[in-house]
């Protein structure tokens, strides 16, 4: 008898409910990986609680984080230190973006709330000359291959949860408060779109239910 996915994924839901750990942090070194080792400006588009923020600030000269969520930009703004060179907004990042370029532009899991050509574009526009733009993304399981995937990071999602939390109950991390949605566009969609706005971006699908795009401008 097969185990249908969706019910797999409610049954990882119910086992998170106790032991919750952030997704989306898991890639934060490998983003990191992928930026210059100083850079004079980046900004983080979606910056949720501003973990990605801060840890951007070690690279760059001034940091700018933008959230259309007042409350979890609010939480960003007590953990971050006055003395770190960062700056948050809230602002709708479909039209609310800086007027201005950056030498790194990051977007986690908050590319699928916006509308995707239009985010894209203007990721492009304001990315100086010799920047990088890291995305790491959500899209919906299609594929033979989105759905292997899926299963393959059921145990490891499982051992991560157990490791960080110690085999315990734990709360909610703050970077798990804002508002969410599940992503409509299948990964084949936005591989599409992203290379018709972003020649020679490279985009991969990941484990745990992710997608990663990284594209520098000449």
């Amino acid at each position: 008898m097969t185990f249908p996915p969706h019910r797999v994924l409610r049954a990882l839901d119910r086992f998170h409910a106790a032991g919750p750990w952030d997704h989306n942090a898991r890639f934060h070194p490998w983003i990191l990986r992928h930026l210059p080792a100083r850079v004079d400006s980046a900004l983080d588009v979606g910056c949720g609680s501003g973990d990605l923020v801060r840890l951007l600030a070690a690279r760059a000269g001034r940091v700018h984080g933008i959230d259309a969520d007042p409350a979890i930009t609010a939480r960003a703004r007590e953990l971050t230190c006055a003395a770190v060179p960062v700056t948050y907004t809230v602002a709708d990042a479909s039209a609310g973006l800086p007027d201005r370029s950056f030498d790194v532009i990051t977007c986690v899991a908050a590319l699928h709330h916006l509308p995707f050509t239009e985010a894209l574009e203007a990721f492009r526009d304001r990315l100086a000359p010799g920047g990088t733009l890291v995305v790491v993304g959500l899209h919906r399981a299609r594929t033979p291959v989105d759905h292997l995937l899926g299963l393959a990071s059921v145990p490891l999602d499982i051992v991560m949860a157990l490791l960080r939390n110690r085999g315990r109950r734990a709360p909610r991390p703050v970077a798990l408060s804002a508002p969410t949605r599940p992503a409509d566009m299948t990964f084949p969609e936005i591989a599409r779109g992203a290379r018709a706005v972003l020649p020679g971006a490279r985009l991969r699908r990941r484990l745990f239910w992710r997608y990663t795009l990284v594209w520098h401008r000449r």
